[in-house]
């Protein structure tokens, strides 16, 4: 795993959220120990931060390796150069600290793109993108409302696009694409069932795969040809907070402006047309 320089100059927490589900058992809580201390980790050992996470300091060293770092040093380097972490509100009134808490994840979220998304990564999927005859979108559960702003924003750009909101229709829509085809699909956690599978269908068809995830190593993103990685913490267990939907969000506007830039007039003329339907619907 390559370090992108813009991990070691900020966005650590994403860095280490986005690979997460690639750590083994006590991999996952040395990690957990370095997002809950962020900056502070530069005044702790290897040894300190061992005892924090009940392992070996084996053990720490082998996670740092595994996000990407070389060592410990290395990634204590990274550490310090982080901007001081936000803490979470101290509001007794628990609609200001859910108001407070939700902001702060948010903004973390969209913080973390620029590490996880190259503008190498957003020019493969773009690329791909225009010279499909086809696209078919894909997405599920609270992922279905990003996968349908998704395929309005292709289509105004003049892309051809299937966004089918029944899970079986999209498996049999991505099992009759061809090779010149692609299938964007999309899911927080990388492994809904409906979305992974309808993915695979894409593949063994033989379409191009472009997946947008939370995680970098999942069902999902083994299925895809180009993988873009953004999300956010989520704040309550079980449920996929905004933010990982506004980090979504986020890679589909920046990855339909380069798509704009590669298509130029015809792409143009058809933010046009879709201006004129748009205008008709205004009061």
């Amino acid at each position: 795993m390559e370090i992108h320089s813009t991990v070691v100059g900020g966005g650590l927490a994403a860095h280490i959220r986005a690979h997460l589900s690639e750590l083994r058992d006590t991999e996952a809580r040395v990690a957990q120990v370095v997002l809950d201390k962020g900056a502070e980790l530069v005044h702790l050992s290897v040894s300190d931060v061992a005892a924090l996470a009940g392992t070996a300091p084996s053990s720490v060293v082998r996670a740092c390796q595994r996000l990407g770092f070389r060592g410990y040093q290395e990634l204590k380097i990274a550490a310090a150069r982080q901007a001081p972490a936000q803490e979470p509100s101290q509001d007794q009134d628990p609609a200001a600290r859910a108001l407070a808490d939700t902001i702060r994840a948010a903004r973390e979220a969209l913080d973390g793109v620029a590490v996880t998304v190259t503008p190498e990564l957003l020019r493969t999927a773009a690329e791909l993108l225009d010279a499909a005859p086809r696209v078919l979108v894909v997405g599920a559960g609270l992922s279905g409302a990003v996968a349908l702003d998704t395929a309005y924003r292709l289509r105004a750009l003049g892309c051809a696009v299937d966004a089918p909101a029944d899970p079986l229709t999209a498996q049999l829509a991505a099992s009759q694409l061809t090779s010149a085809d692609v299938c964007l699909a999309i899911s927080h956690t990388g492994a809904t069932r409906s979305t992974v599978d309808a993915a695979r269908g894409a593949r063994q068809a033989g379409a191009q795969v472009v997946a947008l995830t939370s995680y970098a190593r999942s069902p999902l993103s083994e299925s895809s040809g180009c993988t873009l990685v953004a999300g956010g913490q989520d704040l309550v267990f079980g449920l996929e907070t905004v933010a990982s939907r506004l980090a979504h969000l986020t890679v589909i506007d920046a990855l339909t402006l380069t798509l704009l830039g590669l298509r130029g007039a015809p792409a143009e003329a058809a933010l046009r047309l879709s201006a004129d339907v748009t205008v008709d619907h205004s009061y």
